[in-house]
């Protein structure tokens, strides 16, 4: 990691239906994002919010897709921002919103690398496609995109694709998958750790088996984490929770041995509602996790 950290705003909530996540990066800054990681020596650097407007909900007549156009011109500009970042030589960390951030985050920040890899820390695959989705939301697609899978405008946003190769990947914590995504986790032989190998396996074997997977094969990892990663008991203000989640000793733990690896070149946190919340739990645990990732300890 560098020592000097880009933080942009993706108040982002076109992805899916619930208001409120588009407060998400408000509330990242409100539980005090920038002061706890310049407490840990960095240099950080607040660019502030894209701006992300919507007129209305659409749903597009040929894909089924909701909000499709809008979604397209706020990755374009998520994009453009993260690449500015990297030009810079800066850490870039990206504050959601949904999910669908992802696909403009890693259009930004893939082609500065031969081999990046993702670290997709959620309880849900994003790995529909307009065939197989069943509802239209885009965040449930938004690692399906990068792969260069499903729509176009959304898979050609920087101008290339794929973003990502699946041999790249590990997915965490997933606990909800839809058929789809099942099928093509077979058939890309995509590796994911499902809450039964974290319970059977315990976290600690399976960040270091996370590490050994990347060692090699890549040259930068970008982490993406979704709060709802987390169980719902930690991290209630998100908008599609699933029970039986990761416990918070268990995600701080992960992000205290990415931080010791040295391999997490970018970063994004995603789906703070807090409208969903108590008193900004969420939104507290997400810093909490950042300063684990770079490097806070007890001693």
């Amino acid at each position: 990691m560098r020592g000097k950290i880009s933080i942009v705003g993706a108040p982002m909530d076109l992805g899916q239906l619930r208001r409120g996540v588009d407060m998400g990066p408000s509330a990242i800054r409100y539980a005090g994002v920038v002061e706890r990681l310049e407490s840990l020596g960095y240099q950080v650097n607040d660019l502030g919010d894209i701006e992300i407007g919507r007129d209305r909900l659409t749903t597009d007549p040929l894909t089924g897709l909701r909000n499709l156009e809008a979604v397209v011109q706020a990755s374009t500009k998520i994009a453009d921002k993260v690449d500015k970042i990297m030009k810079e030589g800066s850490f870039p960390l990206v504050l959601g919103g949904d999910h669908s951030i992802a696909i403009g985050t890693l259009a930004g920040i893939s082609k500065y690398f031969k081999r990046l890899g993702v670290i997709w820390f959620d309880a849900h695959g994003d790995l529909n496609t307009p065939e197989t989705s069943p509802s239209g939301n885009i965040h449930g697609m938004s690692l399906a995109v990068s792969l260069g899978l499903g729509e176009t405008t959304l898979t050609q946003i920087g101008g290339y694709c794929p973003k990502i190769q699946p041999e790249n990947i590990v997915i965490i914590g997933a606990r909800s998958l839809d058929e789809g995504e099942k099928r093509l986790i077979k058939e890309k032989g995509i590796k994911v750790y499902t809450m039964h190998e974290i319970d059977r396996l315990g976290i600690p074997k399976v960040i270091e088996e996370t590490i050994a997977y990347f060692k090699d094969r890549t040259d930068g990892v970008h982490l993406s984490l979704d709060l709802d990663g987390l169980d719902p008991l930690y991290a209630p203000g998100v908008g599609t929770p699933v029970e039986g989640g990761l416990n918070y000793r268990e995600s701080h733990l992960a992000m205290e041995m990415f931080f010791e690896s040295e391999m997490i070149t970018s970063a994004e946190f995603v789906e703070v509602n807090p409208i969903l919340d108590e008193k900004n739990k969420t939104g507290i645990l997400a810093v909490g996790l950042m300063a684990s990732l770079f490097g806070e300890s007890l001693l």
